[in-house]
This record gives C-alpha cells, sequence and structure tokens, in this order.
C-alpha cells in the first residue's frame, strides 16, 4: 500500500492501519466522556462550594496543594511516560517502578509532615499546616496505587480508566459538597479530595489485575531513567511556570489573591486542559507508535491539532465573553476582583492549547529535551515579568506574565514540530489562524448583542448561542477551503468510522 500524502482524509488515514488507528479514536471517546463527566461534576461542586466558602479557603487549600506540588516535581521519576514509550514488552519493569515510586511517596509524606509549619510561615498562613499535613496522605495514596494501570494508557484501552478514574471524581464531588453543606469551611476541600485519592487507589486493584511486588533492579532504574531525566527536567520548568505564578501571588498578594487567581487559572484553563490532557492521553502512544514512519506521523499530527486548536478556542472565546456575567451570576459579588486576570487567562489558555498538541509528539518521537528547551524559554520571560507586572497591575499583571512568555516559546515550539514531520510552518499554521478568526467573529457578534439585552441570564444564555453559532459558521465557511483542516468534516468520519 502506498504512503498516505499530507493531504489524505481521515478516512484514509484510518484505513491505513484500522486496529491502530480505530483503538486511538475509541480510547479517545472513552477519555473524552471521562472528562466530560469529570468536568461536569467538578464545574457542580465549584459554584455550589465557591458559594458556601470565601476566596480565603481555597487559598488555604492552594497553599497545601502548593507544597505537595512542589515536592512532587522535584522527585518526578518520568518512569510512566518512559514505560508507555518502550516498545518492548514493560511487564519486567513495573514491579521495580513501583518500587520506586512508592519509597518516593514514603519519603515526600516524612517531609510534608516536618515541613509543614515552615511552609505556612513563608506563606504568613498559620492555619494552614494542619491542612498541608492532612494533604500528605494524598501522597501516600498516589504512591500506592496499581501500576499495572500504566497499561490503559499504553495499549490505548480506556474503558477501564473510564471507570477507576470516574469513581474518584463521584467520591470527592459527593463528599465536598456533603461537607461543605456541613460545616462550611476549607477541611470540606480536604477530605473531598482526600477521599477521592483514597478510591482511586482501591480502585486501582480492583480494574487491573495486575499485583505489584517490591523489586529494586538498579538496571532497570538506570534504564527508565535515561528516558525519564528529560521528563524530569521539563518538570521542573513547567512547575516553575505554572505554579510560579500561584507562588507569587501566595507571598507577595497573600493568600485570599491566591484563592481568587487560583479559581480564575481553572474556570479560564481546565476546559482546555481537559481536551489537551485527553488527546494527549490518546496521541503519546500512537506518535511513540508512528515515530518512524514520518508521513503518517505528520497526516496524525495535522489533523489531531486542527481538533485540538478548534474546540480550544470556541471554549476559551466563550469564557473570555461570558467572564463578567458568569462570575456575578454563579460564584457572587466576593470572586468579581478576579475577572480581569481571568480574561487574560482565558488568552493563555489558547496559547497553551498549542504547545499541547506538540507536547505528546516531542514524547512520542523520542525527543523530550525540546520540551525542556521549550520551558526553558517560557521560565526566563516569566521572571523577567512577574514582579513588574504584579506590582503595576496587581493579578491582572500576574496573569500576563504568564500569558506572554507562551506565546514567546511557540516560535521554538513549531519550528521543532516543522523539523519532526518535516512540513511547511504554513500547515501548522492555517489551523491556528482559522480558529483565531472565528473568536474575533464571537466577539463583534456579543458586542451587538449587549447593546440589545439587558445584563442577566438572558444576555449569559443568548451570548452562549450566538457565540457558538457563529463560531461554528466561520470556522465552516473557511476551513472548507483547506479541506486537511476542516474540522467538521474530520468530526464526521471518526463518527461514521466508529459506528
Amino acid at each position: 500500500m502506498e504512503h498516505i500524502g499530507v493531504k489524505g482524509t481521515i478516512e484514509e488515514w484510518l484505513d491505513y492501519e484500522q486496529p491502530l488507528s480505530q483503538r486511538a479514536v475509541r480510547g479517545g471517546v472513552w477519555i473524552f466522556a471521562l472528562r466530560i463527566f469529570r468536568q461536569a461534576f467538578n464545574f457542580i461542586r465549584l459554584i455550589v462550594v465557591a458559594r458556601l466558602l470565601v476566596p480565603h479557603d481555597f487559598g488555604l487549600l492552594g497553599v497545601g496543594l502548593l507544597m505537595i506540588s512542589v515536592l512532587e516535581t522535584f522527585s518526578e521519576t518520568g518512569f510512566h511516560s518512559a514505560l508507555i514509550q518502550k516498545k518492548e514488552n514493560i511487564r519486567p519493569y513495573l514491579d521495580t517502578a513501583w518500587t520506586v515510586l512508592l519509597l518516593r511517596g514514603i519519603i515526600l509524606f516524612s517531609l510534608l509532615m516536618f515541613g509543614a509549619p515552615y511552609v505556612s510561615g513563608f506563606f504568613k498562613a498559620h492555619h494552614a499546616t494542619v491542612i498541608i499535613q492532612a494533604l500528605g496522605f494524598s501522597i501516600l495514596f498516589r504512591a500506592f496505587t496499581n501500576i499495572g494501570v500504566v497499561y490503559f494508557q499504553k495499549e490505548l484501552k480506556f474503558n477501564k480508566l473510564f471507570i477507576y478514574k470516574l469513581s474518584g471524581t463521584l467520591t470527592e464531588f459527593v463528599v465536598t459538597i456533603a461537607v461543605a453543606l456541613m460545616i462550611r469551611n476549607v477541611w470540606a476541600l480536604v477530605l473531598g479530595l482526600l477521599a477521592g485519592d483514597c478510591v482511586r487507589c482501591l480502585g486501582s486493584y480492583v480494574v487491573h489485575r495486575y499485583k505489584p511486588r517490591l523489586s529494586f533492579d538498579l538496571a532497570q532504574i538506570k534504564e527508565l531513567t535515561g528516558f525519564g531525566k528529560w521528563v524530569f527536567g521539563s518538570s521542573i520548568l513547567l512547575f516553575l511556570i505554572s505554579q510560579g505564578d500561584d507562588l507569587f501571588v501566595g507571598k507577595f498578594l497573600g493568600v485570599v489573591a491566591l484563592g481568587l487567581y487560583q479559581i480564575a487559572f481553572r474556570v479560564s484553563n481546565i476546559p482546555v486542559t481537559e481536551i489537551s490532557n485527553t488527546i494527549s492521553q490518546v496521541t503519546l502512544p500512537l506518535y511513540s507508535k508512528l515515530q518512524e514512519d514520518i508521513i503518517r506521523l505528520r497526516n496524525a499530527y495535522l489533523k489531531i491539532l486542527s481538533i485540538i486548536i478548534a474546540l480550544s478556542c470556541l471554549i476559551s472565546g466563550l469564557i473570555f465573553i461570558l467572564a463578567a456575567d458568569f462570575t456575578m451570576l454563579f460564584l457572587g459579588e466576593k470572586w468579581m476582583p478576579m475577572v480581569s486576570a481571568l480574561k487574560v487567562l482565558c488568552v493563555f489558555a489558547i496559547a497553551r492549547s498549542i504547545g499541547s498538541s506538540y507536547g505528546p509528539l516531542f514524547l512520542g518521537a523520542n525527543k523530550p529535551r525540546f520540551l525542556t528547551i521549550t520551558a526553558f524559554i517560557k521560565l526566563v520571560f516569566l521572571v523577567i515579568l512577574i514582579y513588574p507586572l504584579t506590582r503595576w497591575w496587581g493579578l491582572m499583571g500576574t496573569a500576563l506574565a504568564t500569558t506572554i512568555p507562551v506565546f514567546i516559546s511557540q516560535s521554538y515550539g513549531i519550528s521543532r514540530v516543522v523539523r519532526i514531520i518535516q512540513c511547511r510552518a504554513r500547515e501548522i499554521l492555517i489551523p491556528i489562524a482559522i480558529p483565531l478568526g472565528g473568536i474575533a467573529m464571537m466577539l463583534i457578534v456579543s458586542f451587538f448583542s449587549s447593546y440589545l439585552l439587558p445584563a442577566g441570564i438572558l444576555l449569559f444564555s443568548v451570548n452562549i448561542v450566538v457565540g457558538i453559532v457563529s463560531y461554528s459558521a466561520f470556522i465552516f465557511y473557511f476551513s472548507k477551503y483547506y479541506t486537511k483542516y476542516n474540522v467538521i468534516e474530520g468530526v464526521k468520519e471518526i463518527i461514521k468510522k466508529l459506528a
């Protein structure tokens, strides 16, 4: 069979290797369903809890989660990515990987117990000490999780992963809301998080029959670390980029500002993050299997890029337009100071989605160093910008300092993609430019609708409808001139293939 050209349709690409492509697509459906359910529950939980609690409560939780993130990031092994990327049988490596991760978890738990008072003092939030120590059990639950669940992602079998993940989400949802209604303080968030992690840990041994045992093979550790060192390096840089703004806000603007900023970030970025993570879980093993066939790798990446950007721009554009109305109607007036930062972070989410498209490509093509270099570029500009912009414009300035470096780093990331898949830059820029034009159309339509209707639930609802319709019309009209970027036709072909 001849290789497929870049202009081949998704139908041709799927026909080229039926078992692999269908597994990828079906896996994507399961993961997408999981993300939809999880975000629906998380959205409802956020609205209910935000009404019952205050920004200070979310700030206290944020301090604890930041501490966990610091410890986990600076001890990242990269073993999960290494196991997924390996072509040969990974079963001999599982016990060693699980043992190392277990020891790591126990050490981190101990550090968290002893370091909590110092962290609380650093942020001048002394009530956070016990909260940080309680959250340490979350690290233990993750450490004891069955390493066998890595097979679900490696083999593109996501139906059991759906059950395993969703059970924890449901538990966290129920426990958080129930406790919040009873005591109305930060412990509702803490206990809900711990309950979810506990159920996921126990569930991992139910959904996969593999039973890990203690084992310590230095040769295996060295081999896994060879790949994982780049994941470790990029993880540290990505932590400083993604959590550095939280650390800065918590230290210099206070715990209340941290609560506001984290909720703004969650509302603006979680939908796009879920889309990115959904597709990444499917595309990482897919790219790793296609890494030696450039033509098929190119076809896969360009089609997936167009879908990621189209969905991300639609969601981020809607959130940008509805930011003020959503905050007032659903969260309450006490959260209104975050609106300006929320809008800036919507722009950040769009830029971030571009990077999320090539992250799995770099890992799958065994080029993890490109992720590290891209992250380093972001970090340099973040360090330069965050203090002056935050000092001048507060939370909005922090959001700008987070957003600008992402755009700067995209030029390097896209240049590496061009080299890996051997295409022209315009083949990547076109599927990005069309959805951005769709956002401009949404903004124009919503501008006129705001003059015709009073602020409130009616305008909110109308803006959702006209935003989706205007965006879809723009995408449909312009993408038909670039058939390989036609997202609507691409989705139709995938649905038809699944049926």
